[in-house]
């Protein structure tokens, strides 16, 4: 395995039949990233509304299977396609991102990226109090730059204890 920078593009979650099939719930849009995955040797089945049905290299039963349950499947960061769009970012390169008020001061930094299924939220560390989640909208975040991210109007999703 390289030493380079590995995300998250799947996740093992299940196993279909006695033959060592497993379900994937992909984290990608292109399916295909999978079977470029650096921890397992994967090949597509099939693909539904709901999951990736694939073999895994020396799984060969249910029990096999089972073990290998819960894995994350990995690839390097290169191995991602490039994105063309200005305005979309692979989570992981935003992760650690420096984050800065409208005053060019540095507040804090993103600690991750969560998508609960409404819309994206950043989770903001500030170097001072507990984090919180702030849209990922641009009305909250207006610029995005090589080495930070400019927030404003995040003041009434602080959590001051109230």
């Amino acid at each position: 395995m390289s030493m380079s920078k590995q995300i998250c593009i799947g996740k093992i979650t299940g196993v279909h039949g006695v033959k060592g099939l497993v379900k994937i719930k992909p984290y990608c849009e292109d399916a295909s990233l999978l079977e470029q995955a650096e921890n397992f040797e994967i090949t597509i089945k099939s693909i539904t509304h709901k999951h990736i049905l694939a073999s895994v290299k020396n799984i060969h039963n249910r029990n096999d299977a089972e073990a290998i349950r819960g894995q994350d499947i990995m690839i390097a960061r290169e191995a991602l396609p490039e994105i063309d769009d200005d305005d979309s970012y692979y989570y992981e390169d935003l992760k650690d991102l420096a984050v800065h008020t409208m005053g060019d001061k540095e507040f804090g930094r993103i600690k991750a990226v969560h998508n609960f299924g409404a819309s994206d939220l950043l989770e903001i560390k500030p170097k001072n109090g507990k984090t919180f989640l702030l849209p990922f909208h641009d009305d909250f975040v207006p610029e995005i730059g090589d080495d930070f991210l400019l927030i404003q109007d995040f003041d009434d999703f602080l959590d001051d204890g109230k």
